[in-house]
């Protein structure tokens, strides 16, 4: 046992840092375009950094299965150049015992993938476009820009200030449109403040010195009423949020109908199946000789890997969009894989063997 440790320690050591540098890259990018957004003002400062572990959490999916894979190709490549490998099989270590490591430290992260895409995962995505949702339609006068306007309520409500001052939670020249069935209004006012109303803590605008008008499909004149100061509350009716499939329980999608969601749940059971796989795949792809360097396979593996996930992705939608069936659906990926990865495994013995019957056929014996 103490080979399979040594094996499996050394394929977690880099999993370990490639996980981490993986996840610190997807999340500064995902970060830089959520801080441009606060920035514009669509949606609140302290609301991104929550939004921005919510993505990384959906990312680990995907994340995990990848790192697996390179760090296998990695620490195995490391192994055969150093010539570890080969003391290994001297010892009487056999390549069964190798791929066995590999094996049950790929059965350890398919059980966390397992636990992220049925479960995890959907939460996550829930929670997600349910604070986006709040997020975008909250408003707030310390986030506006002066000479942009704002959509709110889903563009029932558009606010226009011609200077913000978001120290002193003042704006000058505004301009506020609101739908309501079919009702249009317009409010344009001198200047406003806002603050929070302490029993319900939703933010209210103070307008000052303006006009409010009202106009009615159903009503032939208009309403105008001029005011010196008005308390109009700013907070949203209903939240209404994105409903996607990725944010769909699990036990839901077992039931449905919906092609999407049946491709939805069929990405979700094979995902685990696809760690499995990828892990077992990655042994044979780091077969190098010590004249090699450690980072040979590496190219290769990663076209490897490029190809079967966009592969996942076309099946994927082709089983969303009826164009094949969902038996097997998605499935046949994963069928495709375990085909390449007994190939590739039985391939120098193969090799041997084709290699004996041309011998013997040009020997003629």
């Amino acid at each position: 046992m103490t080979a399979e440790r040594y094996i499996m320690r050394e394929i977690i050591k880099p999993a370990a840092v490639i996980c981490f540098v993986l996840v610190f890259i997807y999340g500064s990018f995902i970060a830089a375009r959520y801080w441009a957004s606060a920035a514009q003002g669509h949606i609140p400062g302290s609301t991104v950094m929550v939004l921005v572990f919510f993505r990384v959490v959906v990312s680990l999916e995907i994340l995990l299965p990848t790192t697996l894979y390179l760090s296998v190709v990695l620490a195995l490549s490391r192994l055969y150049r150093d010539g570890e490998i080969t003391a290994m099989f001297a010892c009487g270590i056999s390549p069964l015992r190798i791929t066995a490591s590999v094996f049950f430290t790929a059965l350890i992260a398919a059980l966390l993938v397992a636990c992220l895409s049925l479960f995890i995962r959907p939460w996550a995505w829930d929670q997600f476009y349910s604070m986006k949702a709040r997020a975008k339609a909250s408003f707030d006068l310390t986030r506006m820009k002066g000479g942009v306007f704002y959509e709110i309520w889903h563009g029932q409500r558009v606010i226009f200030a011609e200077k913000v001052n978001n120290q002193k939670n003042r704006a000058e020249n505004i301009f506020i449109q609101t739908r309501r069935n079919d009702t249009l209004q317009i409010i344009n006012a001198r200047r406003a403040t806002q603050f929070y109303d302490r029993q319900t803590s939703m933010p209210v605008l103070i307008l000052y010195q303006g006009k409010d008008y009202e106009f009615s499909n159903s009503r032939d004149k208009e309403i105008v009423v001029q005011f010196d100061q008005l308390e109009l509350s700013l907070e949203p009716r209903e939240v209404v949020r994105e409903e996607k499939v990725k944010a769909t329980p699990t036990f839901k999608l077992a039931s449905s109908q919906s092609l999407q969601e049946i491709a939805e749940f069929q990405w979700r059971l094979i995902s685990p199946v696809s760690t499995l796989l990828l892990a077992l795949l990655a042994v044979p792809l780091a077969k190098s000789s010590p004249r090699q360097g450690k980072y040979a396979r590496i190219p290769a593996a990663i076209l490897v890997f490029a190809a079967y996930y966009n592969l996942i992705a076309i099946i994927k939608k082709w089983v969303a969009q009826g164009v094949i069936s969902t038996i097997p659906g998605l499935w046949w990926s994963q069928i495709l894989l375990f085909l390449l990865v007994i190939f590739l495994f039985w391939q120098p013995e193969l090799s041997v063997i084709l290699r004996r019957r041309f011998i013997k056929s040009r020997l003629g014996i």
